[in-house]
């Protein structure tokens, strides 16, 4: 056993066996590389990924690779999702190297920490134009020994290359530019973004662009709101496509619910079968604002089985969420999730035929001898009946399933992608109005408060397991966690959770500053492990920290009428106004706030003694944008629910910039109002 057996990351502990002398990031393997002089090589994945599985049996479970790799590196291994920080530096560098990146991430760096060469998956013997593993191994221990100062200059390149990419020519300049918001967020720049991001559509699959094909959650909820707004029945036909087409597919578990990361493919059919817990929150997120827009029953239904899905599979049975599910099991990809059509008759008997025709099931199946399931029946998606009928029939094959070797869980728990599980619960909760949606949110948000919580400098932490949390938290959880908060306190009322979230905010514009650009580092100034702090625009897979920081600071100035946030808010979306107009693609967050500062933002309030019943009727309705509260008693403590009466009957006031139309008692009522204010700001 090598140094990661102390570990706690399942990523970490799945190499604790390798022949390979692994350390994990730290001091002690730093020392080494500067007293000994030697290259490291940092080797970055995570426990889902299918790829590194392959490389850890090809290479580092060799005893000559290993021997090779001992001998002349320092090795590291490290969890991207432990320290995604790490995993963007080098990611950074390795594509600048590459013009791509993936997992597995193996690069090689100075003994200062600097990268000067790396890639992807290597293969134990060249083909195509790859070459083997050691290959590279060699040609890099002979170059470290023989052009040591070609290195060095590749490595200083590479760390100013480093230090600036994924800012998109964020400066100074762009993020303090004073432009009248009237001009900047304009129906004309909102066409733009709407007719770049359309324009990449697949309009017969759904989604964007070709294969592998990736969720795309932010573009969709784009195009919704776009068509809330605009009436653009393109746009709501293309978010309807692409849900329905990935509902469908087999990107979505037919049987338990649930989607994987991405389709391999076009069509959505073959998906690589890892969970991860951020996709199926951002999932269901959207599909929640779906469903409130569309009444559309598949929405209901996937939304309900995902949630099923995640408490089943993902909970730890105290409030959290593990991490993810591994894409393999007995050592090949998908074999948990793919069926025999003999399989399948023999559990449903007489039910088989049926079922087959509805889910696609042959004798010589679709993707490599066997049958991923997908929903093959046309124009009879929305059929409440057809989801019932199978029901039994899945709830038979999902037991049967049980029995086979399951992939392997990455028990983790995560403090920003559990915060954007609890947004999910909250969204499930206004859309569907299941009780049990908004107590998991509750939950979970204890279970990050009372685990998470540091007392130290650092004040959150970033990641929990085996009992113990670990390494400071970064700009996307606390994001991520202060969105948490301000959902938990639509959906409750419960001011408390506002008063933290403003001691987040506070935290981190006090820690992530950026006083440069008027952004936020990834990074608490006080970590001390990285070769450079960077700034994070684009949204990836998971949103961007700073587009989540300009929401959270445009919501909550409006909620403590904090000006300098909303200001702040503004300045930060100016800065990034080229980008968003011209890839709305990968910075769908960013459009989103595009869009909501282009409207007038309603402030709508909620009293009465009991507010539960029409607050949960409110949130019932599809509002993309909108500052809320509801209280059941008088509070001066906040300037919208300031002087605002209680009574038994309740009272809906709308209001903007904290000037309200006479009270409404009724829901119907307030949306035929919101109707009429929520136009354009020119």
């Amino acid at each position: 056993m090598n140094r990661l057996s102390k570990e706690t990351s399942p990523y970490l502990l799945q190499h604790a066996h390798n022949p390979v002398d692994w350390y994990p990031w730290g001091e002690e393997a730093l020392s080494r590389a500067r007293a000994e002089d030697k290259p490291i090589l940092v080797s970055i994945g995570y426990a889902a990924c299918h790829w590194c599985h392959v490389m850890e049996r090809e290479s580092f479970e060799n005893e000559d690779t290993a021997r090779f790799m001992n001998e002349h590196f320092i090795n590291i291994k490290i969890d991207r999702e432990e320290r995604p920080d790490l995993d963007h530096i080098y990611m950074d560098a390795v594509q600048a190297i590459t013009g791509s990146g993936g997992w597995p991430l193996n690069v090689f760096l100075t003994p200062e920490g600097r990268p000067f060469y790396g890639g992807t998956y290597f293969p134990p013997r060249a083909i195509s134009n790859r070459a083997s593993w050691t290959d590279v191994l060699s040609a890099i221990a002979a170059s470290f020994r023989e052009k040591r100062a070609e290195i060095e200059q590749q490595a200083e390149a590479l760390t100013r290359h480093v230090a600036t990419a994924n800012a998109f020519g964020v400066g100074s300049s762009g993020a303090s530019a004073a432009e009248d918001p009237d001009e900047l967020f304009t129906r004309a720049r909102l066409r733009q973004i709407y007719d770049q991001l359309i324009g990449t559509a697949d309009r017969q699959e759904g989604g964007f662009g070709g294969a592998p094909k990736f969720p795309q959650t932010f573009s969709i909820q784009f195009l919704l709101h776009y068509y809330h707004f605009t009436g653009e029945a393109a746009a709501l036909e293309h978010v309807c496509l692409s849900l329905d087409k990935m509902i469908c597919g087999g990107i979505y578990d037919q049987i338990g619910g649930g989607f994987a990361r991405y389709s391999t493919d076009r069509e959505w059919l073959a998906p690589h079968f890892e969970k991860m817990l951020y996709d199926n929150a951002l999932l269901i997120i959207v599909l929640s604002e779906a469903y409130q827009l569309t009444k559309k029953e598949i929405y209901r239904n996937t939304i309900d089985q995902t949630m099923d899905f995640l408490r089943r599979e993902l909970y730890n049975g105290q409030g959290a969420w593990y991490a993810a599910l591994d894409a393999d099991s007995e050592g090949e990809e998908g074999k948990f999730y793919v069926w025999d059509k003999v399989e399948i008759d023999a559990v449903l008997g007489e039910d088989a035929s049926g079922f087959n025709a509805w889910y696609g099931v042959t004798g010589e199946g679709n993707w490599e001898g066997k049958n991923i399931l997908t929903r093959t029946v046309p124009g009879r998606l929305d059929s409440g009946e057809e989801w019932t009928k199978w029901e039994d029939a899945r709830r038979r094959l999902l037991e049967y399933r049980s029995g086979r070797v399951r992939p392997a869980l990455d028990d983790k728990i995560l403090l920003g992608w559990n915060a954007l599980m609890t947004t999910a619960c909250c969204k499930a909760y206004g859309a569907l109005g299941n009780e049990k949606y908004r107590e998991w949110a509750i939950a979970n948000m204890e279970f990050c408060l009372q685990h998470l919580q540091g007392k130290d400098i650092y004040y959150f932490y970033h990641s929990y397991n085996a009992g113990k949390a670990k390494f400071p938290a970064f700009l996307d959880d606390y994001a991520s966690l202060t969105g948490a908060l301000l959902q938990l306190q639509e959906v409750t009322g419960n001011t408390e959770y506002l008063i933290k979230a403003k001691e987040v905010m506070e935290f981190v514009v006090e820690n992530f500053s950026d006083g440069d650009t008027g952004m936020f580092f990834f990074t608490h100034r006080d970590q001390q492990d990285l070769i450079l702090r960077k700034t994070e625009v684009y949204d990836g897979a998971t949103p961007s920290g700073n587009s989540l920081m300009a929401f959270n600071l445009a919501y909550m100035g409006t909620i403590f009428n904090e000006s300098s946030w909303t200001e702040r808010a503004v300045r930060m979306a100016t800065a990034v106004q080229r980008p968003v107009t011209l890839y709305p693609g990968s910075f769908g967050i960013w459009a989103t706030l595009f869009q909501a500062f282009t409207y007038i933002i309603p402030e709508i309030v909620i009293t009465a003694t009991s507010p539960g019943k029409i607050r949960k009727e409110f949130l019932g309705h599809f509002i993309p944008y909108r500052v809320f509260q509801s209280t059941g008693e008088k509070n001066t403590q906040f300037p919208l629910l300031s002087g605002r009466p209680v009574e038994d009957l309740p009272s809906i006031f709308l209001c903007e910039n904290y000037t309200c139309q006479l009270p409404v008692n009724e829901v119907s009522t307030l949306i035929r109002l919101l109707e009429n204010v929520q136009k354009f700001r020119g």
